[in-house]
């Protein structure tokens, strides 16, 4: 069951697009959100302390990217990848970091902290890690473990507020509110597309839905071929998919089932008439019962 958070967010400059300060209630942790542009001039001595960053980035072909590391002066390192770039020893060009700072974090748990959001955002596969080695020898006590845990699930939440959700599986379950007011994982129906597509045969894929959208679930079958009535971004997605012999080998979120559906089977679909559920009643009466 999943609680309700208290979140206070103070915008320094007074612009959104600016440096940002996040805190959860009850946390002695902090994100803090800061423009490249803003590094060099910002002379808070927060972000000079221990702390674990992400840099985000775009690629030239449209691809969302995050360099993820750890500092015991975060500042000064955001200062170094700056003139690393300007030195054209790195490639990639970030616009905007994330920090995270917390008392008493030191140099055995920065490192525990950016080897598992690596780890964590390779799993997600929202972005291209940029970060290529992390220190996995560090040696902590259990108790230390557990309080690196709890960081974690409060980055989890103070990064996707900020608007990344690089920390979060594209198949996350929406959260429904009980009685109490708290709220809990609501278990999605998997929902299911069956279609036989000429010179190929039947094609089979499996999705859900989600706060997000719609997710494509690994193991699907995708139609190799496609014709001219998907979009490009369907294209694109198609493109730039994990498939192997006609087999989706990650799970792809989408904005809605007809586009999830035309990925599937290369051509014009519904979406709410295509996906159905294991007794055959379509999405779009799925969604009408819920109106109800």
């Amino acid at each position: 069951m999943a609680y309700g958070k208290s979140i206070e967010l103070f915008l320094v400059n007074g612009t959104a697009d600016s440096l940002t300060i996040a805190e959860l209630s009850n946390w002695n942790g902090k994100a803090i959100k800061i423009p490249r542009i803003e590094v060099s001039s910002c002379h808070r001595e927060d972000i000079a302390q221990a702390g674990v960053y992400f840099l985000f980035c775009k690629e030239d072909d449209g691809t969302d990217s995050v360099y993820i590391g750890e500092a015991e002066n975060v500042k000064e390192r955001l200062l170094q990848h700056l003139r690393d770039y300007q030195a054209e020893k790195e490639k990639y060009y970030w616009t905007t970091a994330v920090i995270f700072i917390g008392r008493d974090l030191n140099k055995a748990l920065i490192r525990y902290l950016e080897n598992r959001f690596v780890d964590i955002a390779r799993q997600c596969k929202r972005y291209l890690v940029l970060t290529k080695n992390t220190y996995r020898n560090t040696v902590m006590k259990e108790s230390q473990i557990a309080v690196m845990e709890e960081f974690i699930d409060n980055v989890r939440i103070l990064i996707s507020v900020l608007g990344y959700k690089v920390l979060e599986p594209v198949n996350k379950p929406a959260a429904i509110e009980e009685n109490d007011g708290n709220e809990i994982e609501k278990e999605e129906i998997k929902l299911h597309l069956e279609r036989t597509v000429k010179g190929i045969g039947k094609i089979e894929a499996d999705g859900i839905r989600t706060s997000e959208g719609f997710v494509v679930l690994n193991g699907s079958h995708i139609a190799q071929e496609y014709d001219e009535t998907i979009s490009a971004g369907i294209k694109e997605k198609r493109s730039k998919a994990n498939i192997v012999e006609g087999i989706l080998q990650e799970d792809v979120l989408f904005s809605s089932p007809s586009g999830a559906a035309m990925f599937v089977v290369g051509k014009s679909a519904n979406g709410l008439t295509s996906w159905k559920n294991a007794d055959g009643i379509t999405l779009k009466d799925i969604e009408s019962d819920e109106t109800k």
